[in-house]
């Protein structure tokens, strides 16, 4: 390891970074053609998160209705997040067979037709869903930030923080609204599931005129990192990543039960994690500015740790009135902890490609080992019959994203080079 004098600026990371030719920016010629791309690729993130928290919303109908079991809707928590891990590395490949546009496309229509899919009464289709709408997200989390840094490269931080902030506003209205939502529908749990289809197919159609005016660009990869693998500081930022993620991915699948359980009403319930989630929007746009001002970010990733973990405790023991609080609290911090996660990615590393590999590394590994988070604790909510277990888990997760956000937050560099091929 090598250790980093400079941080320098943020970057974003570019999931075709290894492609040759490097791809090529659209420049729109007119700034209405600018500024419809731009509008796009916001609302293709806002649609990128409502299949998380929709259902947590209402899980416990979900369970009633079609008699999902504790193990069940445990399964249907995690298997959105297991699949960010297991479809993220497809993202170049598809980008560089058909073109990020026309992946693009494919992925917001593969998201509407599993959050539809989920709306008819079946639980097969249910789980079916769920699987294909996360495969896609998995891919589209990935493209994003490199078309955004391709196409907007005068404005990146610009549009960098209205996607950051339209991801949460996608997860924030999916567990703010759903539940009224169901209520307007006449008590329609299906209606309610699938509506959420209707924005992303709309979007679809948004983003189709950038697929017709695009070209595509055969691409062969050009380079391959080595070492990285087998680095201690790249699984450390792995490490850091994953069990961050695994915290943000039990409030997304768990919070709302969890409150509706301590005795509020579901839209009260659905309200507080929405404004949570946005707080985490804010938090996402300052933490990395922070982050970059000391000489390294070991103190920021413990502290913000502490909060996420200290603010879940709240929010499952705290008296009821503080659970406003306690939301905003853990929005500061979970909000900034997935900032500085990928804050560090580009810090530990050299190179664009290199950040592009750890970028996939830590996606990959990181979704998969988060997917544990959601899981245990519908484990643990079947199991002994309360969320108040759930605690331990917490705060485990928190202990090992503070250990692993330590180390990682070293200013070094990863012991990986780049290799022309």
């Amino acid at each position: 390891m090598t250790v980093l004098n400079d941080p320098g600026a943020i970057d974003l990371i570019d999931a075709e970074a290894d492609s040759v030719p490097a791809p090529e920016a659209h420049r729109p010629t007119s700034t209405l053609a600018r500024v419809l791309l731009g509008a796009s690729l916001v609302l293709i993130a806002f649609n990128l998160r409502p299949v998380f928290s929709s259902a947590s919303a209402l899980l416990p109908e979900i369970r009633d209705v079609l008699g999902l079991s504790a193990t069940g809707a445990s399964l249907l928590t995690t298997l959105p997040v297991v699949c960010l891990g297991l479809f993220s590395p497809l993202a170049p490949r598809l980008a560089q067979r058909i073109g990020t546009e026309r992946t693009l496309l494919v992925v917001i229509l593969v998201v509407a037709l599993g959050t539809a899919l989920r709306g008819l009464s079946s639980v097969p289709l249910l789980f079916l869903g769920t699987a294909l709408a996360g495969a896609a997200i998995a891919v589209g989390n990935v493209l994003l930030p490199g078309l955004v840094k391709r196409d907007f490269p005068d404005k990146a931080a610009l549009m960098t923080g209205c996607y950051t902030m339209a991801l949460c506003a996608g997860a924030a209205s999916a567990a703010g609204l759903t539940l009224p939502f169901e209520h307007a529908v006449g008590g329609s749990l299906d209606g309610a599931l699938a509506i959420w289809a209707l924005p992303a197919f709309l979007v679809g159609l948004l983003w189709l005129p950038q697929v017709l005016g695009g070209r595509l660009q055969a691409k062969r990869t050009g380079f391959r990192v080595e070492g990285l693998w087998r680095d201690r500081l790249a699984w450390q930022v792995t490490l850091f990543m994953g069990l961050q993620s695994a915290l943000a991915y039990c409030v997304f699948g768990w919070l709302v039960p969890i409150l509706r359980e301590r005795g509020l009403d579901g839209v009260t319930a659905g309200a507080i994690v929405s404004v949570s989630v946005m707080v985490q929007a804010g938090a996402c746009l300052v933490a990395p500015h922070i982050a970059v001002r000391g000489k390294d970010q070991r103190l920021i990733n413990v502290v913000l740790c502490g909060f996420a973990v200290v603010a879940l405790l709240g929010l499952l023991f705290a008296p009821l009135w503080s659970v406003w609080i306690w939301a905003v609290l853990q929005g500061i911090g979970q909000g900034g902890l997935i900032a500085v996660a990928m804050t560090v990615i580009v810090l530990r590393t050299r190179d664009p490609h290199v950040a592009a590999h750890l970028s996939g590394m830590a996606q990959c590994v990181g979704y998969l080992l988060a997917a544990i988070g959601p899981l245990v604790v519908g484990l643990i909510r079947g199991w002994t019959g309360s969320f108040a277990w759930s605690a331990v888990l917490f705060v485990l997760l928190g202990l090992g994203a503070a250990v692993n956000g330590w180390f990682a937050g070293r200013a070094l560099y990863v012991n990986a080079r780049t290799v022309e091929t």
